[in-house]
């Protein structure tokens, strides 16, 4: 059956317009954006077969291209309109934390961490530089590989933390193993990073460490 059969309160689009996007499934999200389905297949089947596939919707907007492309009813297009989607995301999190102080809401920095490091491959240690109304002034990515303390050089986050004026920043690193709970290292790291930056009177308000679930405040379990 077409979605154009089924009652009006079940069709996805009218079902987001009535209820809001939250209402919906992940199929049903997916079908919005999808369009159509394939022979023999609604737009919402089509989506159910995708997530089936890749395991979630996570699974699917992570795919590569060519796995991507090989699923039935998919291809380079849908596939680029799904990169696009993705980078829209980080964007508007990106505009969010420029616009407003990052701790009026804290799980919007929490969010826009994770879409930026979840899915790296190799472990990342990035940077939240804010202003004096801990707005975000830039993200930036400066240590690559295992992030440990022969890795990670304070001198290098001081001389950045003034190149862009920061009154306070945020730490984060994300565990490609999924686990997201803080090592020895990271442990040491962070009191390292804490006290080279109290020299130039710039505050370290929080280390993230993400992984599959929630990140990993540090300043949530006492540790800043």
């Amino acid at each position: 059956m077409r979605i154009n059969d089924w009652p009006v309160a079940e069709r996805p689009r009218e079902k987001l317009i009535l209820r809001g996007p939250q209402a919906l499934s992940d199929a049903e999200l997916l079908a919005i954006f999808l369009r159509t389905g394939s022979q023999g297949l609604s737009a919402v089947d089509l989506a159910r077969q995708c997530l089936s596939r890749f395991g979630s919707l996570r699974g699917l907007l992570d795919a590569n291209q060519t796995d991507f492309c090989e699923t039935h009813g998919l291809g380079p297009a849908k596939y680029v309109q799904c990169q696009a989607a993705l980078e829209l995301s980080r964007r508007h999190l990106d505009e969010t934390l420029q616009r407003d102080a990052v701790f009026t809401d804290p799980n919007t920095v929490k969010r826009y961490l994770s879409t930026r490091l979840r899915d790296r491959r190799r472990e990342v240690f990035a940077c939240l530089f804010l202003d004096t109304r801990h707005r975000l002034i830039q993200y930036e990515e400066l240590f690559f590989g295992t992030i440990d303390g022969a890795s990670v050089h304070p001198r290098e986050v001081v001389k950045q933390a003034l190149a862009n004026h920061a009154a306070a920043l945020i730490i984060a690193h994300n565990h490609p193993s999924g686990v997201a709970e803080p090592s020895r290292s990271d442990l040491a790291i962070t009191e390292r990073l804490i006290d080279a930056l109290q020299l130039v009177e710039i505050r370290v308000l929080d280390h993230f460490i993400i992984g599959d679930g929630e990140p990993w405040s540090f300043a949530e379990h006492g540790k800043i």
